[in-house]
């Protein structure tokens, strides 16, 4: 029940407002009046950054259930003229409460999360906040949309990621090929398929649908993971790897067992 709730998260880069947060929104709209609410933007990695930070405040003892969300509206951030981003991003939204692991469910066996600001400039919005406000000169130049450079975010993802979901899945005690579904946040097919060939697991491990949705950011985990369980291609008792990159550049994964 919203009552039963201890805090909002919502994984978003593409809020109402800057302030007040779309999760002081979201808490009032659903009545969780003991809640507290805060938004979380680490680019694309946000959904994983969120169920982080709720799964930690959990374990500590500090919240019992936290709503977690993530959500996007990046069609009003795209520079429909710019080939290069236009056509990946999409809209969305999902949501998971997580909660104190119970008999006979599942739980979270880890996370781990990264960041490398020496790379902060291969995806951003360049205008409209405190560093470069909003003026009709940079309106005009189109610098409150979405900046990518493509070539360069593919490389840095190639170069990283693989090395990294090795060493979590180390860490965590498990063999890659062991977790039963990876779900990545849906960027780029060619980048999902490379980085599972890298660290020795078939791409049929991979649950897909970016074909249906584009990049939906922070929401595309979210969204995948629900349609997987509604599709039953996890199922209970099941290892699943969520794993995401955005801007920043941040990157990061969640293994848990349903």
């Amino acid at each position: 029940a919203p009552e039963e709730l201890d805090m909002v998260l919502v994984a978003t880069n593409t809020p109402d407002t800057i302030f007040p947060s779309v999760a002081c929104r979201v808490q009032d709209r659903i009545g969780a009046v003991k809640a507290g609410a805060s938004d979380i933007q680490t680019g694309c990695t946000s959904s994983i950054s969120s169920l982080a930070l709720a799964t930690a405040g959990v374990a500590s003892g500090l919240w019992e259930n936290v709503l977690v969300i993530g959500a996007e509206v990046l069609s009003r951030l795209v520079d429909w003229e710019d080939r290069n981003t236009c056509v990946l991003f999409g809209d969305g939204a999902g949501a998971a409460v997580v909660g104190p692991q119970r008999d006979g469910e599942g739980h979270m066996i880890s996370s781990a999360l990264r960041s490398d600001g020496s790379k902060a400039d291969l995806i951003i919005i360049p205008g409209g906040m405190s560093a470069s406000p909003m003026t009709v000169e940079t309106v005009a130049d189109k610098q409150h949309l979405i900046k990518m450079k493509g070539n360069e975010v593919f490389k840095f993802v190639n170069r990283n990621l693989p090395p990294f979901l090795d060493t979590f899945c180390t860490d965590s005690g498990v063999e890659p090929e062991s977790v039963d579904t990876w779900i990545f946040h849906q960027a780029n097919l060619r980048i999902m398929d490379a980085v599972l060939k890298r660290i020795g697991v078939s791409p049929q491990k991979m649950y897909v649908n970016l074909d249906r949705y584009g990049n939906t950011s922070a929401a595309s985990v979210f969204l995948a993971l629900h349609e997987a369980l509604e599709e039953e291609r996890i199922t209970k008792g099941q290892r699943v790897a969520l794993t995401s990159f955005g801007s920043g550049m941040t990157y990061g994964a969640f293994l848990l067992e349903l």
